[in-house]
């Protein structure tokens, strides 16, 4: 999985079910984990920031500004924080495609932006986004959602591209579906055994936080097999 020893790494979206997973299997790879999430946590924890809208650039930036202050460092970054909408184009209003990509683009670029000061004075510095298998070819009542995903992908490309200087690696993953209670209701009758599971996700993207992939940087790495008895 990579080691993270000596490492602060930031998890957006700490509060949902993927971004608990990264922030435990970040935790147990020996990382100092600072938990970042829009939604309200109900009671205060240490390395907690709750409430924090990260597309918003001022509040993007106060988050880092504190982490920073108080870990001394950010080494990493996984943007796990984002959102998800089913919409045919026909019935979607503009506000659907509005909230995919500030949900999913815009809360990775606010924290990416904010974060690269930080990250390009550490040592193995490196950025993972959410990325989507789905965002490959859209299929119906998928367009506000992968669109956004889609995007995702090109800010990850370009962000390797620039922060390669800074030493900072940029990769995404590409999960297909996720087993999670939520997708489980939407779909109970699907097999979910196929599903990709949280844990595998988090796993990855340690793999891709911590020096053991130290060579890769503009990757899209998908992430697509379940657990199948």
């Amino acid at each position: 999985m990579g080691s993270l020893t000596g490492k602060t790494i930031v998890v957006t979206g700490a509060l949902g079910v993927l971004g608990r997973a990264v922030a435990t299997a970040a935790d147990a790879a020996g990382a100092q984990v600072a938990r970042v999430d829009y939604a309200r946590a109900g009671a205060p924890a240490e390395l907690l920031f709750d409430g924090v809208d990260l597309a918003d650039e001022a509040a993007a930036g106060a988050a880092m500004a504190s982490i920073a202050q108080a870990c001394g460092a950010i080494h990493g970054l996984a943007n796990v924080a984002g959102g998800f909408t089913w919409s045919l184009v026909a019935d979607s209003p503009a506000a659907s495609w509005e909230a995919m990509f500030r949900m999913n683009l815009l809360t990775a670029l606010g924290a990416s932006r904010a974060a690269r000061p930080y990250l390009a004075k550490a040592k193995g510095a490196a950025i993972v986004n959410m990325g989507a298998n789905a965002a490959s070819r859209a299929a119906a009542g998928m367009g506000p959602y992968t669109a956004s995903k889609a995007a995702v992908l090109r800010l990850t490309e370009a962000l390797a591209e620039e922060l390669a200087g800074d030493g900072v690696r940029v990769n995404a993953v590409l999960p297909s579906i996720i087993d999670t209670p939520a997708n489980r209701t939407d779909m109970p009758k699907a097999d979910f055994s196929a599903w990709v599971q949280p844990d595998d996700i988090a796993r990855v993207i340690v793999f891709l936080l911590s020096d053991d992939a130290h060579a890769i940087t503009g990757a899209a790495v998908p992430v697509t097999v379940g657990r199948k008895r």
